[in-house]
């Protein structure tokens, strides 16, 4: 269908990110990853695209095991 957009594409990419901690704030860790699982599974169900987040898959590997 379309490729993986890696460019900035958010209109506050700031606030979403406050959000995104915001709704960490007082979770234990397992809580924490949890929330990020289903985050993670409900974008995807949203985008649809097998192959798009395959890409992602394969942008997340590459970045996690790059040099700091």
């Amino acid at each position: 269908m379309s490729d993986l957009n890696l460019k900035s594409n958010l209109p506050d990419p700031d606030g979403f990110y406050a959000q995104l901690l915001a709704a960490h704030d007082g979770l234990s860790k397992a809580q924490s990853d949890a929330l990020n699982a289903r985050l993670i599974l409900i974008l995807a169900n949203h985008l649809g695209d097998e192959q798009v987040l395959a890409q992602a898959l394969q942008a997340a590997s590459d970045s996690a095991s790059a040099p700091a």
